[in-house]
Parts: C-alpha cells; sequence; structure tokens
C-alpha cells in the first residue's frame, strides 16, 4: 500500500522530511525508527493529516487513519469502558469487552486513568485508537512503560488486523516482531 510520494514536511524552513515515499504491505507491522528528531512522529502526523506538506501527495485520505499520539491523551473523568464508548457508535458497543481484552484490560473496565499504571494507560489509549475503523494504523510509542511479554502478545495481536500498522518504537523486543523495518536516520530517503 503506497502511503506517500515525494512528501516534503518543514518546520522553521528546515526539512524534517524531503522527497519521502513509503510504501507498507497491505497487512502486517511496519516498524518506523530513528533517532530522535528524524522526522517519525511528524511523519505520523502527517499521513494522519495533522501536520500539512510542504510538497508530495498522499496516497492515503488522512480521515482513514487512527492515530496513536504519543501521549496517552485520556480523559480523567472516564472510566476505561466509557473512553472507547466515546469513539464507537452504540451498535459497536459490544465490542468493548472484545477491546479491552485485545490490550489485555479485562477487569479495568470501571476503573478512571488515575486509577491505572502508566503502562495500562497505554494499553487503555492503544484500544481507543483500535476501536476506530481505519485503512491504515498508525502508532507512537504504543508500548511505552509496557512490561516486554505483554507488549509481544499485543503485538502478535496487532500483526492479524486487516489493515497495516505503521509503528514508532526504539525497542529491540518491537523491532524484532515487525514484519519490515524502515530506518530515518537523517538524510531524506525514500522507502518502497
Amino acid at each position: 500500500m503506497n502511503l506517500c510520494t515525494d512528501l516534503t514536511v518543514s518546520y522553521g524552513g528546515k526539512a524534517v522530511l524531503e522527497r519521502f515515499s513509503l510504501s507498507v504491505p497491505g497487512r502486517g507491522i511496519t516498524l518506523l525508527r530513528g533517532p530522535s528528531g528524524c522526522g517519525k512522529t511528524t511523519l505520523l502526523r502527517t499521513l494522519a493529516g495533522l501536520e500539512p506538506p510542504r510538497g508530495g501527495h498522499l496516497a492515503l485520505d488522512p480521515r482513514e487513519t487512527a492515530l496513536l499520539f504519543q501521549e496517552d491523551r485520556l480523559l480523567p473523568w472516564r472510566t476505561a469502558r466509557q473512553q472507547l464508548a466515546d469513539v464507537l457508535p452504540r451498535p459497536r458497543w459490544e465490542e468493548i469487552p472484545a477491546l479491552l481484552e485485545q490490550v489485555e484490560l479485562t477487569g479495568a473496565e470501571d476503573l478512571f486513568p488515575s486509577q491505572l499504571s502508566g503502562g495500562m494507560g497505554r494499553r487503555l489509549a492503544l484500544a481507543r485508537c483500535l476501536a476506530l475503523p481505519a485503512r491504515l494504523y498508525l502508532l507512537d510509542e504504543p508500548f511505552a512503560g509496557v512490561d516486554s511479554s505483554r507488549a509481544a502478545r499485543i503485538l502478535e495481536r496487532l500483526a492479524q488486523l486487516p489493515a497495516p500498522v505503521l509503528l514508532v518504537s526504539h525497542e529491540s523486543e518491537t523491532a524484532a516482531r515487525a514484519a519490515r523495518i524502515v530506518e530515518l536516520d537523517g538524510p531524506p530517503l525514500s522507502i518502497l
């Protein structure tokens, strides 16, 4: 699946991505990695329609993506169940237990964000992202604060999604389970 062609994104006159092209398999996990500041989060935000490109072409309508931000962005006054109900239409509310199970939060349905550990909050944010219908899931550091064995199990489930996952991570365990790795490490490049 082609995601972008010759994409250029700049901040303050400095090109973060320049003539960058990327395609991913139609399913499975593609890992995007590289040093801080190389454009990983910028790429995800641009694909999601939150950063305007200065040039190039987005091949996928940003409305067909679902983005997990680096921050959890949970509503403190809503329980785990309510966080998911907020993004699901009422006829799909019966899917909430399965979404919580997918990220190993069964039993936490009625807990508020302040009652969750950091890793639990991260997994709830991931479940909320996965509740959205998307042709592409964009996940920025989805396993921050999540133990490696649990992250590995969740990664196996993500690999089975009917849509591709573009995932940013610095963790070697995550890289070992990705079907494909794209390195962003400095000068602009194209990955096809």
